[in-house]
């Protein structure tokens, strides 16, 4: 009996304690999760709602545009700005001169003068890290911002998707490992919605109707025979498309609908894409991408290798119209606080040309700017040195770019992802630039 009773308390202290090391286990690995998403920041996080993207693809020259450096000369290769620079509204702080519309209300800017990164000779790899706040990597493929922006606030408005491309779709814009929760919609032009979104003309609401209904049944029917995560996702696709096919989101398009005026000083086809943002975001889209790399009127994009440099001049005029009255019009509809407008590119151009003219690609000082979404406006954070090539002031590194973006939107920038059972830090580690809000 004594022997009974010791081999029954032996095996329930083993029991216990393997329950309590497991419990310990577990108590380490959350605590782990919990650190890796705690917020360090004192200063508060913003409260914007939208994010508006403007992506010069190609690499625009900073030096060129926003971090206007001493003149150099392309024909002699003598190395510098290739335009004269302009004063702003704000104090000793310039800009390009083709830049004067932006330059008058520069007040409701910030320009990030100290972005870097390390990818210098691939647009893809630096276009992808510009999207992705990381690098490729052949094991996980990572959310863009636009997606993970959607994955944890997801569209104001049930009757409008919540992340849309204007320009062409590109894995480095897409959901990664979050999968369709992260997708966006994409268009390629302005006059009409997404693709098969509009009914034929020669079905009515009725008819619509009557469709709609036929189709629910099949859907219950075949659900109730075979189910799956699949099957599911299909269903929310379908129902998300027939909310999206109705008319708060279509009428966006109608761009005709506003005051000819206000077109006009949007500017082309480029212009047109910026006012459709505006459109999107007051019916309830969280993020925009509008793509500015369309028709190459300059030859070559922003991608300004030999004679792309000689009129780089008429991509800034159409950037700074489109730019300067998207920022107007959003304050007049009092949606510039609530909106967050980002102009970025996958890296900056080298104060030295090249024997056509034009310039390399330079990754390790640039300059992205950020205007409205309630920030401290009117600021210009870090400096490169006296040819731009350089930063001597305040380095700001990709993930703490995409921290601002998600801190202005009140996301906690460390929140976890999960790629699998795999956690994912929603920026590698980046740390919100703190002047953008106190």
């Amino acid at each position: 009996m004594q022997n009974t009773m010791k081999n029954f308390n032996r095996r329930r202290f083993m029991s216990t304690s393997a329950t309590a090391v497991a419990a310990a286990g577990m108590a380490r690995q959350v605590s782990a999760e919990e650190e890796l998403e705690h917020m360090p920041w004192s200063f508060p996080a913003g409260k914007a709602e939208h994010i508006i993207m403007f992506w010069l693809g190609g690499g625009a020259c900073h030096i060129d545009t926003w971090d206007p450096k001493k003149m150099g000369d392309a024909k002699t290769r003598k190395a510098g700005s290739y335009y004269p620079a302009i004063d702003t509204v704000l104090p000793n702080i310039q800009v390009c001169e083709h830049l004067p519309r932006c330059a008058r209300i520069l007040d409701r800017f910030n320009i990030l003068r100290s972005v870097q990164h390390g990818v210098i000779n691939e647009h893809a790899a630096a276009t992808n890290i510009m999207h992705t706040g990381r690098m490729t990597t052949g094991t996980i493929t990572y959310p863009s911002v636009g997606s993970a922006v959607t994955y944890h606030l997801g569209a104001v408005s049930k009757n409008t998707p919540p992340y849309i491309l204007i320009g062409y779709p590109n894995v480095t814009r897409g959901p990664g490992f979050l999968g369709a929760k992260g997708g966006f919609v994409y268009l390629t032009e302005t006059s009409e919605g997404p693709g098969g979104f509009s009914r034929a003309r020669d079905v009515s609401d009725r008819r619509q109707q009557r469709r709609q209904q036929l189709l629910a049944k099949v859907r219950q029917e075949f659900s109730t025979q075979q189910n799956s995560e699949v099957i599911q996702r299909y269903d929310q696709t379908i129902e998300q498309a027939l909310k999206l096919a109705g008319p708060e989101f279509m009428s966006a398009f109608e761009l005709k609908k506003e005051p000819a005026s206000l077109r006009n000083s949007y500017g082309g086809e480029f212009g047109q894409r910026c006012l459709l943002a505006r459109r999107l975001v007051e019916r309830g889209t969280r993020f925009v991408e509008v793509s500015h790399n369309l028709n190459f009127i300059n030859g070559s994009g922003w991608d300004t290798h030999n004679d792309g440099q000689l009129n780089q001049h008429l991509l800034i005029k159409e950037l700074d119209s489109a730019l300067s009255t998207l920022v107007l019009d959003l304050e007049e509809k009092s949606m510039l606080d609530k909106t967050l407008i980002v102009v970025a590119t996958e890296f900056g151009r080298p104060a030295g040309f090249d024997g056509g003219g034009g310039r390399g690609h330079h990754s390790k000082g640039f300059s992205i700017v950020l205007a409205g979404g309630g920030l401290q406006n009117g600021r210009t954070i870090g400096a490169t040195d006296e040819l731009g090539m350089k930063v001597i002031d305040r380095p700001i590194s990709v993930p703490d770019l995409h921290a601002s973006m998600y801190y202005a939107l009140g996301i906690n920038p460390r929140k976890l992802l999960y790629a699998g059972d795999r956690p994912v830090p929603t920026t590698d580690m980046g740390t919100p630039v703190e002047e953008l809000f106190v």
